[in-house]
């Protein structure tokens, strides 16, 4: 069984989402009765939905909308990933009311999408290491130049637990080792980092990309963090870009197919299980 720990829905008739303006691909609903009956082709047991950084003034109107598809008898929807803006001088607010919402289970704030220099401010470094203690995850989504820039928050909040998204989003198409190589490698070099295996097939060439483009990245992000602290996302809808979630759960198989049982049920869905209490 996978356990998806990456899954974005996107309800353009009740939140918005200022992005998809620039993302004709993506400007398009996805709901999740139509991922549960692929989940269920799929092999896919549970999943936690992932921010979609949606308009500031939505964000809790998001976790409303979710809460209420956690809630339906049956649900595959284990929890959430809130979008945040530990930026803001009134984020100690914002978490309190969170934390009333036990379906919340970590944060997220998209960082390649805003000045480096966000991230760097000590209201937001103080901001996020508020998580610690809590049980609250903080999910990292940067490019490979920012790498560094993770690194630093991670230094400041050493009792928080972070999580790399999309294998740190290396650049699949160009075969681009480098900064990312380095970036993962200190990263992982911290115990309370976790990385995620998702969204690495919408970053090779989306006509030619094959599993051996794939296969390096993949592997040297394992190999840095070890099966105990490596987590599978499907990244659905943006997985699209690179061949859907169908294509993305063969080339998991694939990937894995070597390992040991006990290494791929950790990836499949026991370190997800594990780290946040499913």
């Amino acid at each position: 069984m996978l356990f998806d720990t990456h899954l974005h829905l996107i309800y353009k008739d009740r939140l918005e989402y200022p992005w998809l303006n620039d993302f004709e691909v993506l400007n398009r609903d996805s709901h999740f009765d139509t991922y549960c009956r692929d989940a269920a082709r799929l092999g896919i047991g549970g999943c936690l939905h992932m921010e979609v950084d949606v308009a500031e003034h939505h964000i809790e109107k998001e976790a409303t909308l979710i809460n209420d598809l956690i809630d339906a008898p049956g649900s595959l929807m284990r929890g959430m990933i809130s979008s945040c803006r530990p930026e803001n001088d009134d984020f100690d607010a914002f978490l309190e009311r969170a934390r009333l919402n036990p379906n919340i289970k970590g944060f997220r704030r998209v960082l390649h999408v805003v000045p480096d220099e966000v991230s760097t401010t000590v209201t937001f470094r103080d901001n996020i290491k508020r998580l610690s203690g809590t049980g609250l995850t903080f999910d990292l989504c940067v490019l490979p130049r920012q790498l560094h820039l993770a690194l630093d928050l991670v230094s400041h909040c050493p009792d928080v637990t972070f999580i790399l998204d999309h294998c740190g989003v290396p650049d699949v198409a160009a075969g681009a080792p480098e900064p990312w190589r380095a970036g993962v490698s200190a990263l992982a070099d911290r115990p309370n980092v976790f990385a995620k295996i998702s969204g690495v097939v919408a970053y090779g060439n989306p006509d030619t990309w094959t599993l051996d483009d794939i296969r390096p990245f993949v592997e040297e992000t394992v190999d840095a963090f070890g099966t105990d602290r490596i987590l599978w996302g499907s990244d659905s809808p943006v997985c699209n870009l690179g061949g859907g979630l169908p294509t993305w759960v063969a080339a998991t198989h694939a990937l894995t197919e070597r390992w040991s049982v006990s290494d791929r049920e950790a990836l499949y869905h026991i370190n997800a299980c594990r780290l946040w209490r499913l």
